[in-house]
């Protein structure tokens, strides 16, 4: 009877195989509990700030007092906390489709991305929490307009290629924000830090594989199917400026309503304008800006289409900066 040989559907260079043998030797070496090593039974701390002003940009307005600016560092870091629990839902979802080229390949990548599926689920379930205790200490109004399974569905009904350099461009700003503002920031709540440190040593490793991925997708299509990747990412950045306009708006009714004075309707305008500047600067310039992204993007398109996404993000770019 003749022997039938059976080979892999999916196959990776040696070198990028190893690559990933490395994101899972990281991850286990860098795995960490929510209650046992995040949390730890601790509360947030009320009397300090969540964002660092880099971000939050709260110093801009110099009509709030000290005690004001604090309180609308708080609500844009229960926002930021949001925000990454809302983009972790849709990128679960698309760790797993991509696994999927693997099962009957490369088992290495397939363990890896395994990995990274369950450590998003996690870092969900910690930002759920963190929105209850933030609820329980903050007062009442607070409202997260957009819905993570609305979004989700959203971003997913775009091309692989375009999701994957969003989701590559999140993940590296993370890391930039930790590095660049967060921990170098002795008035931040020590809970509220512990949350993005240990946020941004997985996150070290979901990049690396994002960026794999990113490659991998973009040598399997046409140009066709390249072009149209990139009015999907164009039309995926638009996206998440809207996302971020709505909750502009919401935050600072929120912090109107509770900050404990009224506002001249110039200052109720300008908390607004500053809330909408720090929120596309913290969600979408400083990862169009990070080094890494950059150079990964430029290698992918064309000077055509890098025009392209250029112009498409002048009016946010002009606005934040």
């Amino acid at each position: 009877m003749q022997a039938v040989t059976l080979e892999s559907t999916t196959t990776s260079a040696p070198q990028t195989t190893q690559r990933y043998a490395k994101c899972i030797e990281a991850s286990k070496r860098i795995r960490w509990d929510i209650d046992r090593d995040v949390i730890r039974g601790r509360q947030f701390d009320f009397d300090k700030k969540f964002l660092p002003d880099g971000l939050s940009k709260v110093t801009e307005l110099t009509f709030l007092r000290p005690d004001e600016m604090r309180f609308l560092s708080q609500i844009q870091g229960r926002t930021y906390a949001n925000i990454f629990g809302l983009v972790e839902r849709y990128i679960g979802v698309k760790t797993l489709e991509i696994s999927k080229d693997y099962w009957l390949g490369d088992q290495v990548a397939l363990e890896a991305l395994v990995r990274f599926t369950e450590e998003e689920l996690k870092h969900q379930e910690l930002f759920r929490r963190l929105e209850r205790m933030a609820a329980a200490g903050m007062p009442a109004g607070y409202s997260f307009k957009p819905q993570p399974n609305d979004v989700a569905n959203a971003v997913l009904s775009k091309s692989t290629w375009a999701v994957l350099g969003l989701t590559l461009d999140i993940e590296l700003f993370t890391q930039a924000h930790y590095r660049s503002s967060i921990e170098s920031d002795a008035n931040l709540s020590d809970l509220w830090k512990d949350v993005f440190l240990f946020h941004w040593k997985e996150e070290s490793q979901h990049a690396i594989m994002d960026e794999l991925e990113w490659r991998r997708e973009h040598a399997q299509l046409t140009e066709m199917e390249r072009d149209q990747g990139v009015t999907d990412l164009i039309e995926l950045v638009a996206a998440v400026d809207g996302i971020v306009q709505l909750q502009a708006s919401s935050d600072a009714e929120y912090f109107v309503l509770r900050a404990g004075r009224s506002y001249s309707s110039a200052e109720e305008q300008a908390i607004h304008d500053v809330l909408l500047r720090a929120y596309r600067w913290q969600y979408i310039v400083t990862g169009v800006q990070e080094p890494r992204f950059g150079e990964v993007l430029k290698a992918l398109v064309t000077p055509a289409q890098m025009e392209r996404i250029g112009k498409a993000l002048a009016p946010i770019l002009a606005h934040a900066g």
